[in-house]
This record gives structure tokens, sequence and C-alpha cells, in this order.
């Protein structure tokens, strides 16, 4: 009998159990295959869905686009060659033909791949990048962003300037407002916008496209990680809608973004839907009749972590409701049941990532899958299926009845690496933390765990601070990095997490360094006491962003339990801070306005005011392309330890962002991070 590519990797991974075991190295990490943004075909038989894939010797990765069917019996197969990346996969109306994203041409456009047979075939032939696209729901029009110069009538405009700029023999630009840079690029001054295209016979898109955006001088999608989901066609086709931000010089200090509606044609201005919300809407989704707009709103202008509640606009009358307001989560993109009756989304809770269900009449949410992190899902008739992964398994692709039951896995990615490698057992716990508040924390044990010894342990704080670490799979803060190391890890959820009502993710602002603090001494001691493997004096505090401003704030408030600390593009000065960030409405919600306006919030919680007290050895890493959290706020921090003889390391990326993403330098950060603690904890061993 002929075995099948499932059967035979199933018997590779069988194998593989038999050899030794061993913890998780950063090899590993940068290597394992990475599942996501599933997408089903229109009869709901197939799901489409990206993988990337590591090559550490080119140092870089690339993503392929995979089918399988969503009855698990038969392997998964590659439908995109390798050599250049392919994403954002769309079947085309009748499921006969595959849209995506590929820079197989050698800039990003979009490509057509009929799945009859044949090679794929390019659509659109812009000299600029394609952002993303959405095909109109008849098949014959596709909507896409590009960016250009908002006051070029066409496309030839925006690329003439450009080649002129790059023949100028000055390198000198001039600005007159902010955001000359934001994120990690310095922006010379194009904006995304959205255009429209007809497809013809041979699925080939205009030369000339209708700019629908025309006239908005703002970015859709935003900037720096929008994307297709702030953009929807409505039903009959004849118009879309689109989520932008529209605040002249005060963009930087604005969270105003409002849902535009422009017809296809692009003859009328776009026409505000939301104007009345002086805060956040985006990621619309319209009704199968078209009626109804659904979408997400906050409700505070200026703060980037307010709740996203559900709403629903009937755009004949204007009228709003919220669908879900006894709901205190927030939530994510939004997916439409085929019946119109529901809603799915994802959401943080209680340290998951779940998909939820939202009935729309009632408002009522139910949990449809958890049992970790939901990182893409898309929803049939009957079914849903989802790229989910826990502490303890990058994300695999699964399929379940849309009420969550009966999980099927339809892809088998890193099994034969995985069965190599040991991890580490993980367990929620909780304590009474700032307030009396019930607050909650993992401990992750190392692989190589024996009852009754003791191991050092990695203590990481996790950034945002709006943000949650839990039962998820990092490919940067990833607790079984140091597992595989020999270490135990513990991490909290302290006030400021997300995922534990609004009032808890609210309670930060204005008190970085207070109740934040307090969970993480509570929450160290209830780990201690709880779990005698934690061995505390052989312990090293590390964060990244807000965890490590926490990590200057503990290093002078703090620094009784800590053999070692690691900073990661932290915060040292909160005044500079409030100067030299890209995105102001950050700094300003948190401290309650700017530095000269607030000077003594941004003062009450300022590490510099405490570098006195440094007395522990820290290792300093900081990219270079970090316009979120600057450079000079990682080397401020280098030249207090260095001015005060604290021993201190500095490593540094000139070609990294907030984030260390290339696989090589991931794999020296690792190895950096881990022999800092190894020299600190392991002395003796």
């Amino acid at each position: 009998m002929r075995r099948t590519a499932l059967a035979l990797a199933l018997v590779a991974a069988a194998v593989a159990a038999h050899a030794a075991p061993r913890g998780m190295t950063a090899t590993d990490l940068v290597s394992f295959d990475r599942v996501s943004a599933p997408t089903l075909s229109p009869d709901g038989k197939r799901v489409v869905f990206t993988l990337r894939e590591a090559d550490l010797d080119a140092n870089k990765a690339a993503i392929a686009l995979w089918l399988t069917d969503i009855d698990g019996k038969t392997a998964p197969r590659r439908l995109t060659a390798s050599g250049s990346s392919a994403n954002s996969a769309q079947f085309s109306p009748d499921g006969r033909a595959l849209f995506f994203l590929s820079s197989r041409s050698g800039s990003m456009q979009v490509w057509r791949l009929d799945l009859s047979g044949g090679e794929a075939q390019q659509v659109t032939h812009y000299a600029l990048d394609v952002g993303g696209f959405k095909l109109a729901p008849d098949g014959k029009s596709i909507a896409f962003s590009l960016e250009v110069f908002t006051d070029c009538a066409d496309l030839g405009c925006t690329s003439k300037r450009l080649e002129e700029a790059s023949a100028k023999r000055s390198s000198g630009v001039l600005y007159d407002s902010l955001f000359v840079r934001h994120w990690d690029t310095w922006m010379d001054g194009r904006r995304s916008q959205l255009f429209v295209s007809a497809l013809d016979a041979t699925h080939r898109a205009a030369a000339a496209p209708v700019r629908v955006s025309r006239g908005i001088e703002g970015d859709v999608p935003s900037k720096p990680f929008g994307d297709a989901g702030e953009y929807a066609w409505a039903p009959d086709g004849k118009s879309l809608v689109f989520s932008a931000r529209v605040a002249g010089k005060g963009e930087p200090w604005s969270t105003n973004f409002d849902l535009y509606r422009s017809d296809v044609a692009g003859s009328a201005a776009p026409q505000n839907l939301t104007e009345d919300n002086p805060a956040w809407d985006t990621a619309p989704t319209f009704s199968a009749d078209g009626r109804t707009l659904y979408y997400t709103a906050m409700k505070r202008p200026g703060f980037e972590a307010d709740r996203y509640a559900i709403m629903a606009k009937t755009l004949a009358t204007g009228a709003t409701r919220e669908i879900a307001p006894q709901w205190d989560r927030s939530a994510g993109a939004l997916t439409l049941s085929h019946d119109g009756r529901t809603l799915y989304t994802a959401a943080d809770d209680m340290g998951e990532h779940p998909l939820f269900a939202i009935d729309i009449a009632s408002g009522e949410a139910t949990r449809v899958v958890g049992g970790g992190a939901i990182e893409g899902f898309d929803v049939g008739r009957d079914i849903v299926v989802f790229a989910r992964s826990t502490l303890t398994a990058p994300a695999n692709l699964f399929r379940a009845q849309s009420g969550g039951s009966q999980e099927t896995p339809l892809a088998t990615f890193n099994n034969a690496r995985l069965a190599e490698v040991r991890f580490g057992e993980y367990e929620q716990f909780e304590f009474a933390g700032a307030n009396g508040d019930t607050v909650h924390g993992y401990v992750v044990k190392p692989w190589n765990y024996s009852a009754g010894n003791t191991y050092p342990v990695a203590f990481i704080i996790h950034g945002g601070p709006q943000g949650s670490m839990g039962n998820s799979f990092h490919y940067r803060w990833n607790p079984q990095s140091y597992a595989g190391a020999g270490y135990a890890a513990v991490f909290i959820d302290f006030h400021g997490s997300t995922g534990y009502g609004q009032a808890f993710t609210d309670a930060i602002s204005g008190d970085w360094g207070g109740k934040p603090l307090e969970d993480l001494q509570k929450g160290w001691a209830a780990a201690l006491a709880k779990y005698d493997f934690l061995d505390g004096d052989r312990a090293c505090a590390l964060g990244a962003s807000y965890g490590g401003y926490m990590i200057n704030w503990i290093a002078g408030n703090w620094n009784d339990p800590w053999k070692c600390l690691v900073n990661h593009d932290g915060v040292f000065d909160t005044r500079s801070m409030g100067y030299v960030t890209e995105e102001l409405w950050f700094t300003e919600w948190e401290n309650g306005g700017t530095p000269y306006e607030q000077p003594a919030n941004y003062e009450k919680w300022n590490p510099v005011n405490h570098v006195a007290k440094w007395r522990v050895p820290m290792l300093v890493v900081q990219g270079e392309k970090d316009y979120r959290v600057p450079v000079d706020q990682g080397l401020s921090t280098f030249t207090a330890l260095q001015r005060r003889g604290i021993e201190s390391q500095l490593l540094y990326f000139p070609d990294e962002n907030h984030w260390v993403l290339r696989p090589q330098n991931s794999v020296h950060w690792h190895a950096t991070v881990i022999g800092w603690l190894d020299r600190h904890t392991k002395v003796g061993e």
C-alpha cells in the first residue's frame, strides 16, 4: 500500500522520538516552520494557509502558500515556488483560482493561480509595491494599496519623484511636520492609498487604477502594521469602507481613526461614517445584505489600549449600537458567520488568546476554541479552521465544528524537529497582587527538571505595557528558550496587562512603577512559596520595551533578588522618551499630557532619577532602527552603568528595529542573553 506524505512524516517523528531528548535551542526556535493565515475555499472543502520557512545559511525567511483538504486525510501541498515569498491568499468567488501577493517579479504584486493547473499569472504590473488587496465579491475587480504622493494625479508622477530623489547629489531632507520617522522607517512623504481596478478577461488589472481614497491625507491602511482588514467591499461591489486617520500635523498624537465610504468610481469625496466618535474605528465588515456595517471602536481619544467594542451601524439611518457591551474583552478582527447571526473574533483572555463567537442579537460571548493562542482563523458554514500555538507547540493548523467541538489537526509541520526536543512543563498560578486584586502568572520548568532539584530562574517581564505573556509560542521572548538552557521561567501578567478586563488594563496608566512593580514583587514571592524547584538566590530579571523600562526601574528600586538584569530596548528617561519617540499619543496618555504640561508625571516613575542606587550587572540590547524606544535610551542606560562602574555589556544591532527579526541575529541575541545569565547564575557548576 502506498504511504502518503503525512504517514511518512508521522513515521519520521516516531523514529526521532527515540533519540536522546534535549532542550530547545535558539536555532530550533528560528528554524521552526510557522503556520498562519488559514483561509477557507468558498465551498468550505479546502483551506489555504501560509508557511514561513527560515533559511539560516541565507539569514532570511520565505513565506509560501500551502493547500489542504479540511477532512484531514491528505497531506498539505505547496502551491507557490521557492525563491520568493507569497502571502495574503484569497480564493476567487467560484473557488477555482487563488489570488495572492508575491515578490517573484522583483516587486510585490498580485498574482493569480488557476488551481486546476498551470503557472501563476501576474495580475498587477505597477512600478510600486502593492501593500495588500481584496477581491470584489464578484471577483471582477480588485482593491489594493500603493504608497504614493497624494498630490500626484497618477502613478507615473510618484515614480518620477522617487527617481529624481534618488538622483539628487544632496542627501538632505526637509520636513515641516512630525512623523519624520515611524517604527523603523524615515518617511519620504508618500502615503499608503487605496485603489480599485477592474480585471479584464485575462485577469489583468488596469494600468491606471482609480484612487478611491483621494482627498484622504492619511494612510490606508494605517502604518506601520495596518493591513487589508482595515477595508471592506460592500456586497454589491459598488463601494468600499476603509479606516483612516486624518489629523494633519496632529497625527503623531491622535488616535482618531474614522470609517469612510467611497464609491468605486472615485467620483465623490469619501463619506465619513463615524465622525461622531473621536477615538479609533476600524475592522469594517458588512452584513450579507449590505445594510449593516459591523466594526470595532474605542471610546477614549488618545488611548491606543482602550477596549475595542463591537459596533453595528445601520447604514440607511446611521443608527449605531454596541453588540456586546457586557463582554469585558477587547475584540480583534471580525468574521461574520454564513447565517449572519454570529461574529467571530479572537481576544486576550486570562493568559490565553482564544476564539469567541458573539451572538449579534443578544451580545452573548462564547469561547469557541481555546487552549493556547489563536493566530489566525476562518469560518465556514459549520466549521472553523484555525492556527493555534501553546507554550509547548509552535502554531499548527486545526479544524473544529463551529461550536468548538471535535478538533482535528490538519497539518503536522515541525513534528520531526519537535520529536527531538523536550519542552519544560508549564502551569498558570494566581496570587493577590496590588489592591488585593487577583493577578495571574505562569511558571515553566526546565526541560531537564527532576523532582528535588533546584534551578536558576529567568524572571521575564513583558512589554506593551498593555499586553500579555501567557500560553503561546513566542518567536522572540519564548520561555522555552530559557527552559532549554536549564532555567525555570516565571512571568507575571501585572496590572496593565490585557485579557483581565479593561479596568485592569487601565490601571497602569500614570502608575508605571507602582502597581506593576508591586505585582511583580508579590508574584515573585508567590512563585517562590509555591514552587520549591525555583532557586531564588540564582535569578535574573529580563524585559523588553516596557519590560526594559521595568528593568531600569527595578535596578534602582528592587534590585535585591537579582544576580543580573537584561534590558532590551527599554526606556531609560521618561522625560526624554516623551520628546524622542514617534507615536506621541502613547507617552502623552500614559503621563496625562506632554512633558512640558505635566513634568511631575514624567519624573514620578523616571528610572534616570534612581541611577545612583544601581548595582546589579546589566546586559543592554539595542537596535539602531528602533524609533519607538530610540537608540539614545539604550546608550544612556549603558553609559550610566559604565560610568558607575557596574559590570555591563551592550549588544547593538545596526540592522534591527524594536524587535530582533533576522534569524542569525536572533541566534546571536539568545546566545548572548543566555551566556549573560549563565555567567551570573551558574558560577561553580
